[in-house]
C-alpha cells in the first residue's frame, strides 16, 4: 500500500525546477532572479551568459534545468518559453563568530537561499498562421 498520487501543482503548459540552498543572500540573488522575469527563455539565457554576477551560473543551469524539464516531461515547445515566475526564498542562516580584539567577538551570519524557476508555453497567436 502506498500513499495517494500527488496532483500536479502546474498547469499543463508550464514547467519548473529549483535550486535549495544556495550560499547567497536572498536579497542578492533576487537582483538576478528579477533580471530574467518575463522574458522569453532564449533571451534569458542570453542575458544570464553575459551577466557579471557570481551567481547567474547558478540561476543559468536551474533555468536550463527548467527548459529541458519543458520539452522533455511535458512535450512543450522550447521556442514558445518564456519565464513565468522566478522567485526567491530565504533558506537558513549559518551563524558564526569573529574574534575582534581586546576579547570581544562578533557575529557573522551566512545566509542561503532557494531559488525557483517556473517558464510557461505562450499561447499561439492567431494572425501567425495566416
Amino acid at each position: 500500500m502506498s500513499k495517494p498520487h500527488m496532483e500536479r501543482q502546474l498547469a499543463d503548459n508550464e514547467a519548473s525546477a529549483f535550486l535549495r540552498a544556495i550560499r547567497i543572500s536572498p536579497r542578492k540573488l533576487n537582483l538576478v532572479a528579477q533580471m530574467i522575469r518575463g522574458k522569453d527563455a532564449a533571451r534569458a539565457v542570453a542575458e544570464l551568459t553575459f551577466s557579471r554576477r557570481r551567481i547567474t551560473d547558478d540561476v543559468k543551469k536551474v533555468l536550463q534545468a527548467a527548459i529541458a524539464n519543458a520539452e522533455n516531461n511535458h512535450q512543450l515547445d522550447v521556442d514558445r518559453l518564456y519565464v513565468k515566475e522566478a522567485h526567491v526564498g530565504r533558506a537558513f542562516v549559518m551563524k558564526r563568530f569573529h574574534t575582534r580584539g581586546r576579547g570581544r567577538s562578533a557575529r557573522i551570519e551566512k545566509p542561503f537561499s532557494h531559488l525557483t524557476v517556473i517558464v510557461r508555453e505562450r499561447a499561439e497567436d492567431a494572425g501567425e498562421n495566416a
